[in-house]
């Protein structure tokens, strides 16, 4: 194991990555997805994190493009009327959605494309995308998932109260997922994760352009040697 953990996965195999693949995460409030997100993209270089479509007004330090994709609620709708959101909801009052056209750019830069979504948005991508993978993140126990929301110190014991009995509900659905990975350690869940997704291009059905060339450059020596 220790020897994998040293090893780059793209160095692995010899694949072409001539298209990306689509990667959904999800897990509990408290799960630290938002930080694994934060050190998969700053360990590795062939992942793009998806920017969501909002109504809400920019934040102060918010940027276009960076933080959000920020429309009006007009042409919000326009995009849902148009399918150019590969999901959408609604929270407070804001509109927050997948724009379809970035994530397929990037997917078609040879990129892999994660979206940090909830598990409503998840079930839709997997519907309109089935070749996307879906990965569950969670903590190793319901005791932790408690401590890690009260060294927030941001949130009263009733909303942490809210967030539990939200985190029972998504427990329910979770089988939907294709992974599940418990954040016990940041590095090494990075790690995983990392391996988890670079695996899925070894995939037969990903990989149909490399074995077209294959059988091709078989017919041809094959034809050759029988002149």
């Amino acid at each position: 194991m220790n020897d994998r953990e040293d090893m780059e996965r793209t160095e692995h195999h010899p694949f072409e990555r001539n298209k990306g693949m689509l990667v959904v995460i999800s897990g509990f409030s408290g799960s630290g997805k938002g930080t694994l997100m934060k050190q998969l993209m700053e360990n590795y270089d062939y992942y793009s994190l998806s920017i969501s479509a909002t109504t809400r007004a920019p934040r102060p330090g918010e940027q276009e493009g960076r933080e959000y994709f920020f429309v009006s609620r007009e042409r919000f709708m326009e995009m849902i009327q148009n399918d150019e959101l590969l999901e959408y909801a609604k929270y407070v009052d804001n509109y927050y959605g997948t724009p379809r056209s970035y994530v397929e750019q990037e997917m078609a830069r040879g990129k892999d494309v994660i979206l940090e979504i909830e598990m409503q948005g998840a079930l839709k991508i997997k519907a309109k995308y089935p070749e996307s993978v879906l990965v569950f993140i969670t903590p190793p126990t319901v005791e932790e998932l408690i401590a890690r929301l009260r060294k927030r110190g941001t949130e009263t014991e009733d909303v942490i109260r809210k967030r539990l009995e939200k985190a029972a509900m998504e427990a329910e659905g979770i089988e939907a997922y294709d992974y599940i990975l418990v954040n016990d350690n940041l590095d090494k869940t990075a790690k995983h994760l990392n391996y988890l997704i670079q695996d899925q291009h070894m995939r037969v059905r990903s990989q149909i352009a490399f074995l077209e060339r294959i059988r091709k450059e078989l017919r041809v020596n094959y034809a050759y040697m029988n002149q």
